[in-house]
Protein backbone atom coordinates (compact mmCIF):
# COMPACT_ATOMS: atom_id res chain seq x y z
CA UNK A 1 0.00 0.00 0.00
CA UNK A 2 1.39 3.40 -0.94
CA UNK A 3 1.85 5.98 1.78
CA UNK A 4 -0.39 9.07 2.00
CA UNK A 5 1.90 10.65 4.61
CA UNK A 6 3.19 14.11 3.61
CA UNK A 7 5.80 14.39 6.38
CA UNK A 8 9.22 15.59 5.17
CA UNK A 9 12.36 14.69 7.07
CA UNK A 10 15.60 16.64 6.83
CA UNK A 11 18.73 14.69 7.74
CA UNK A 12 21.69 17.08 8.03
CA UNK A 13 25.10 16.14 9.42
CA UNK A 14 27.65 18.72 10.50
CA UNK A 15 31.36 18.48 11.35
CA UNK A 16 32.24 21.13 13.90
CA UNK A 17 35.63 22.84 13.62
CA UNK A 18 38.16 22.15 16.40
CA UNK A 19 37.56 24.32 19.44
CA UNK A 20 34.08 25.40 18.28
CA UNK A 21 31.84 22.78 19.91
CA UNK A 22 30.77 25.04 22.78
CA UNK A 23 29.77 27.76 20.31
CA UNK A 24 27.95 25.22 18.13
CA UNK A 25 26.05 23.85 21.12
CA UNK A 26 24.96 27.39 21.99
CA UNK A 27 23.61 27.74 18.44
CA UNK A 28 21.77 24.43 18.85
CA UNK A 29 19.93 25.89 21.86
CA UNK A 30 18.93 28.87 19.72
CA UNK A 31 17.80 26.59 16.85
CA UNK A 32 15.59 24.63 19.25
CA UNK A 33 14.12 27.79 20.80
CA UNK A 34 13.26 29.27 17.39
CA UNK A 35 11.89 26.00 16.01
CA UNK A 36 9.69 25.28 19.04
CA UNK A 37 7.16 27.87 17.83
CA UNK A 38 6.78 26.35 14.35
CA UNK A 39 3.36 24.71 14.07
CA UNK A 40 4.50 22.54 11.14
CA UNK A 41 7.40 20.92 13.00
CA UNK A 42 6.77 17.28 13.99
CA UNK A 43 10.07 16.70 15.84
CA UNK A 44 13.39 18.49 16.26
CA UNK A 45 16.53 17.51 18.16
CA UNK A 46 20.32 17.50 17.97
CA UNK A 47 22.54 14.49 18.64
CA UNK A 48 26.32 14.40 19.01
CA UNK A 49 29.24 12.03 18.41
CA UNK A 50 32.56 13.75 18.94
CA UNK A 51 32.77 16.58 16.41
CA UNK A 52 29.85 15.17 14.37
CA UNK A 53 26.40 16.63 14.94
CA UNK A 54 23.10 15.48 13.50
CA UNK A 55 19.87 17.47 13.54
CA UNK A 56 16.89 15.10 13.68
CA UNK A 57 13.98 17.01 12.21
CA UNK A 58 10.62 16.35 10.60
CA UNK A 59 7.87 18.61 9.24
CA UNK A 60 4.23 18.20 8.21
CA UNK A 61 5.00 18.95 4.56
CA UNK A 62 7.29 20.85 2.18
CA UNK A 63 5.73 24.19 3.09
CA UNK A 64 6.65 23.61 6.74
CA UNK A 65 10.25 22.75 5.73
CA UNK A 66 10.53 26.01 3.80
CA UNK A 67 8.98 27.97 6.67
CA UNK A 68 11.53 26.42 9.04
CA UNK A 69 14.47 27.28 6.80
CA UNK A 70 13.22 30.85 6.57
CA UNK A 71 12.84 30.99 10.36
CA UNK A 72 16.35 29.68 11.14
CA UNK A 73 18.22 30.94 8.08
CA UNK A 74 20.38 33.44 9.96
CA UNK A 75 21.28 30.84 12.59
CA UNK A 76 22.18 28.32 9.88
CA UNK A 77 24.56 30.86 8.32
CA UNK A 78 26.20 31.34 11.73
CA UNK A 79 26.51 27.57 12.21
CA UNK A 80 28.15 27.18 8.80
CA UNK A 81 30.89 29.58 9.87
CA UNK A 82 32.07 27.08 12.51
CA UNK A 83 30.90 23.76 11.04
CA UNK A 84 30.75 22.07 7.67
CA UNK A 85 27.53 20.55 6.37
CA UNK A 86 28.95 17.12 5.46
CA UNK A 87 25.73 15.49 4.32
CA UNK A 88 22.11 16.44 3.81
CA UNK A 89 19.31 14.04 3.01
CA UNK A 90 15.70 14.94 2.35
CA UNK A 91 13.12 12.17 2.80
CA UNK A 92 9.60 12.94 1.57
CA UNK A 93 6.84 11.73 -0.74
CA UNK A 94 7.49 12.55 -4.42
CA UNK A 95 4.98 15.42 -4.58
CA UNK A 96 6.62 17.09 -1.54
CA UNK A 97 10.14 16.48 -2.91
CA UNK A 98 9.18 18.30 -6.09
CA UNK A 99 8.42 21.40 -3.98
CA UNK A 100 11.83 21.24 -2.28
CA UNK A 101 14.25 20.44 -5.10
CA UNK A 102 14.77 24.00 -6.36
CA UNK A 103 14.69 25.82 -2.97
CA UNK A 104 17.21 23.37 -1.43
CA UNK A 105 19.47 22.94 -4.48
CA UNK A 106 22.25 25.17 -3.12
CA UNK A 107 22.64 22.82 -0.12
CA UNK A 108 23.21 19.88 -2.51
CA UNK A 109 20.98 17.36 -0.71
CA UNK A 110 20.34 13.77 -1.65
CA UNK A 111 16.60 13.33 -2.17
CA UNK A 112 14.93 10.11 -1.04
CA UNK A 113 11.40 9.35 -2.21
CA UNK A 114 9.11 7.97 0.52
CA UNK A 115 6.78 5.53 -1.19
CA UNK A 116 5.56 2.99 1.37
CA UNK A 117 4.67 3.21 5.02
CA UNK A 118 2.25 4.61 7.57
CA UNK A 119 2.01 7.17 10.34
CA UNK A 120 0.07 6.67 13.55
Amino acid sequence: MASTDTVCTLVPYFKVQPGQMEAFRALCEQFVAKTRSESGCVHYAFSFDGDAVHCREGYNDAAAVLAHLDNVGALLQEALKIAQLTRLEVHAPPAELDKLRAPLAALKPQFFSVEYGFRR
